[in-house]
């Protein structure tokens, strides 16, 4: 059984609900204190992969702050290596704002702090990476650094699979090593206006289901009245697939071990189960 080597973003995240989000110019008052949560694309899909059964490593930074201590300890307590994880002394812990509205919609801004200087020499600290692993990740962390990462694990003979989130141009050569490139369908439309050729592409459609290279999967029903909170559904989807991947799973069991972690993020408050940072 293979590791799942996760590198990209830990956030501290700040959330407010709203009866509905403001519009251009307005003021909403938000019901009930702001709560702190564990988040970040890549803290969030390292924790998703941990609750699946994968051993877990994870490569990153935090700032030198209470919020970034509260974090390595969090995902300590989940049995994820945290060895590779820099802390940027001067520097904050990345951190996004949001907002959910009732029907559990949300929106989101991410401020980078320590994971704008997340490097892939961090990664080459993880020597025995190789055939068997699949390094998972996603775009919150400089862009540079994700393509180096990809190419050094291809080299070693990890599997990279690649969620393209949020959606930015990469190299068509990391483009084409990501088995698969994971987007949502908004993602994917941006994927098809440019000129890169993806060798495997896994398209999410929410509660849809999914799309793998043109393999249709439908989705895992649930009631409106249970959807609590969509933040981070796609990060628990991606986290469970890589580690079903990484256990040598099917295409076919891969995306249901995904799926049914999509659709059970949904019922829960923040991105991660049990989500508030102490």
């Amino acid at each position: 059984m293979g590791r799942v080597v996760v590198l990209g973003s830990l956030n501290v995240d700040l959330v407010a609900t709203v009866e509905r989000h403001p519009k251009p110019g307005e003021t909403v008052l938000a019901d009930g204190e702001l709560q702190r949560f564990a988040g970040g694309k890549g803290g969030n899909q390292a924790v998703a992969a941990a609750a699946a059964g994968a051993r877990v490593s994870f490569v990153g930074a935090v700032g030198s702050d209470e919020g970034g201590r509260a974090y390595l300890e969090r995902l300590r307590s989940r049995d994820i290596d945290v060895s590779a994880v820099r802390t940027v002394d001067g520097t904050s812990t990345g951190q996004a704002w949001i907002t959910v509205d009732d029907e559990g919609e949300n929106s989101i801004v991410v401020i980078a702090g320590a994971n704008a200087q997340v490097t892939a020499d961090q990664l080459e600290g993880l020597t025995d990476i190789g055939p068997g692993d699949v390094l998972l990740l996603q775009l919150e962390v400089p862009l540079r650094t994700v393509a180096a990462a990809a190419r050094s694990a291809h080299g070693r003979g990890a599997r990279v699979v690649l969620n393209a989130a949020p959606y930015a141009a990469l190299p068509h050569d990391v483009v084409a090593l990501a088995d698969p490139l994971v987007v949502n369908e908004h993602e994917a439309l941006q994927l098809a206006d440019s000129d890169a050729a993806p060798t495997s592409v896994l398209v999410t459609f929410g509660a849809a289901g999914c799309s793998w290279d043109g393999d249709r999967s439908d989705g895992i029903p649930v009631d409106d009245a249970d959807v609590v909170d969509t933040t981070g559904a796609g990060d628990a989807f991606c986290g469970a697939l890589a580690a079903a991947l990484a256990a040598g799973a099917t295409r076919e069991q891969a995306v249901t071990a995904a799926s049914e972690a999509g659709a059970a993020a949904v019922r829960h408050r923040g991105a991660q189960r049990d989500p508030e940072l102490s």
